[in-house]
């Protein structure tokens, strides 16, 4: 029987209103029954003995490889089914590995008349290198765009074979050259700095060509237009780049964040230049973007055609939608992240977009992720402004028909809460109820709702949103009261690269204006911030603040890992502590623009039995803590005494 199949071209775009037109979908010719067949790709490029689940699904790609009658013959591995689709380029292999099948090379055989192909693929064992070690509330993340952090390697800057052969550091669309090379040499600066995880923007292909978005050419510098997912982009290091940096910073004991992409790819992804089956993606009579609203998705009122439109529309035209309840899909984008952690030894996932996910194949993805690695932490990004939309896509206590099994998730409320609170000290709105640190209060104390919320990232801004320290207007004081709460409050804090030596700006008029070069991370800088010579006094004071915060944190395990206890906010002043067997830390923030005195009678819960402190931030000693001298615009942090 003839298939026709469709495939989806390189988008075209053409500006309406600040909207794109999408490209109809063209039908490829006919395959001729005499065409020669022939293999040219297997995903996953490899796979392992003795994983707790033997089975993976072959993915075979080459000219009428769909039509092959396949075989395998090699001793612990079984061929169960070959499923062919709509094209006939494609077959899908059902494999079992039998945990006594020696390490070697598998030959895939397919036979079709007189014509026999073969197609080399291997097996290996597990190795017992770190991986997939999580991160919990002991780490501080460092959040860095890789494009724009540092340099280490200019002869992959670019490549002429690539669809954007280009770099220009001088043009804020284009990519600039950071790499795995450069942010390894710069692993020193980080554990100064008190960071043990290093979140880094996608590393994996993306071989996207300019795109014309409102009639400015943009690079695919971000990295979230995958084109391939077995490969990691060339211009930071590739595959090879990316397990030397993996096993550099674990030398070094700093952990690995691995961006995911899930929801979407790139619209030269290798796949989407013949595409396996229409349902491979989520399909339009004409092009649907999603609406950016979360709210129909919990709605029990919501209609269905609003849910559809915000699941199944596309983020932007040239990001495809990927239709995860096709099975295929599915298991193509599960094995990829099994696959990741166990190539490279990653410790955790970000999930980027994970609210435009289809949650069904999220929970059966994190579960399969997390019965190969129990210690696996994943974390998705849901921007949402509220508790029980944000509980939804984690574990959480709240009878909702479905039930998420992610175990974190970027707390979004919270960094709400925090800027709320901030933007109001100093001001008159600081001493009313609903306003400066009540933002803050009142958003930790619907923490109930969450199974546990010690497992949800926190932080300030990152490369989506304005940098703090232009949010809170330049304000030093508010600077160091944020950062304070962000590294003593529950969860695990993650602060975006630069934030430490005071880089700032607003998105408006671009995100590039938040994602400018790390200054020090290219050849030939005239200025070098990774060193204390090369930042000014007070870039090396918020640096110094954060460093102080940081290592303590790391070093006492009430502050990062204690029971939170806070109390009301009352007149401005705002108080919680951390403590368990070990010992208790008070954490009290005055956000008034006036010095107060605090009285810690009303705190007797926590503070019975202490006779005395010493800041953490200043060094200094008090001997009497009935009142408590707190300067305007401060938070102070006291390890508590007998």
């Amino acid at each position: 029987m003839l298939l026709a199949f469709y495939f989806f071209p390189p988008t075209y775009y053409r500006p309406m209103k600040n909207r794109f037109l999408l490209p109809l979908l063209a039908l490829l010719p006919y395959l001729s029954e005499a065409q020669t067949a022939a293999i040219d790709r297997v995903n996953p490029t490899n796979w392992w003995v003795g994983m707790k689940n033997p089975s993976v699904q072959v993915l075979v790609h080459g000219p009428a490889a769909g039509t092959l009658a396949y075989s395998i013959n090699y001793p612990g591995v079984k061929l169960v089914k070959t499923n062919t689709v709509e094209n006939p380029n494609y077959a899908f292999l059902d494999l079992v590995i039998a945990p006594t099948a020696k390490p070697g090379r598998v030959q895939i055989t397919g036979k079709k008349g007189s014509q026999t192909v073969t197609q080399t693929w291997e097996i290996r064992s597990r190795d017992k290198s770190p991986k997939a070690q999580g991160v919990t509330d002991a780490d501080f993340i460092y959040v860095a765009m890789i494009d724009r952090f540092a340099n280490g390697d200019p002869a992959n800057d670019k490549f002429a074979d690539m669809r954007d052969p280009n770099l220009d550091r001088a043009n804020p669309f284009s990519r600039h050259g950071g790499d795995l090379a450069g942010v390894a040499q710069h692993f020193p600066y980080l554990k100064e700095l008190g960071v043990t995880a290093v979140w880094l923007t996608p590393v994996t292909e993306n071989d996207q060509p300019l795109t014309n978005e409102g009639g400015t050419m943009r690079a695919s510098y971000h990295g979230f237009g995958f084109t391939d997912q077995y490969k990691i982009d060339r211009r930071f290091g590739g595959n090879s780049g990316y397990k030397s940096y993996i096993q550099q910073a674990h030398a070094a004991g700093l952990k690995v964040v691995q961006d995911a992409v899930y929801n979407h790819v790139g619209n030269t992804h290798w796949i989407l230049q013949d595409l396996p089956m229409k349902s491979w993606l989520h399909q339009w009579p004409t092009y649907t973007n999603t609406t950016y609203k979360y709210q129909p998705v919990t709605d029990p009122h919501a209609a269905q055609s609003d849910r559809k439109v915000t699941l199944d529309g596309w983020f932007v035209p040239f990001l495809p939608d990927l239709n995860q309840q096709n099975p295929y899909v599915a298991n193509y984008l599960i094995e990829n992240a099994l696959w990741n952690v166990e190539n490279f030894g990653i410790d955790a996932y970000r999930i980027d977009t994970y609210l435009y996910n289809d949650q069904p194949f999220m929970n059966r993805c994190n579960a399969a992720l997390l019965a190969e690695y129990p210690r696996l932490h994943i974390f998705g990004e849901s921007s949402v402004n509220n508790v029980i939309d944000q509980a939804y896509y984690t574990r959480n206590k709240i009878d909702f028909p479905f039930k998420s099994n992610q175990p974190g998730g970027l707390d979004f409320v919270l960094e709400g809460g925090f800027l709320g609170a901030l933007k109001e000290v100093g001001t008159p709105a600081a001493t009313g109820w609903d306003g400066g640190a009540q933002h803050l209060y009142q958003t930790l104390a619907q923490d109930v709702v969450y199974e546990n919320p010690n497992k949800l990232v926190t932080f300030l801004d990152n490369f989506d949103h304005d940098r703090y320290l232009s949010v809170i207007g330049d304000d030093f004081d508010r600077y160091k009261m944020g950062l304070t709460w962000l590294l003593t409050t529950r969860g695990i804090p993650s602060m975006y690269y630069g934030t430490e030596i005071l880089m700032k700006n607003f998105k408006d008029p671009t995100d590039a204006e938040v994602r400018k070069d790390f200054p020090g991370g290219w050849p030939g800088d005239k200025e070098n911030k990774f060193t204390a010579a090369g930042r000014s006094a007070k870039e090396n004071e918020a640096f110094d603040f954060v460093k102080k915060l940081a290592t303590y944190r790391r070093d006492h395990k009430v502050v990062h890992s204690g029971k939170l206890m806070q109390y009301l906010p009352e007149n401005g002043l705002y108080v919680y502590f951390r403590y368990d067997a070990t010992g208790t830390v008070m954490v009290a923030s005055n956000t008034t623009d006036k010095p107060a005195a605090l009285s810690t009678a009303r705190f007797a819960e926590r503070m019975t039995g202490f006779t005395k402190a010493r800041n953490v931030l200043t060094g200094e000693s008090l001997g009497n803590l009935a009142t408590l001298q707190l300067p305007a615009k401060t938070a102070v942090v006291l390890e508590l005494g007998k």
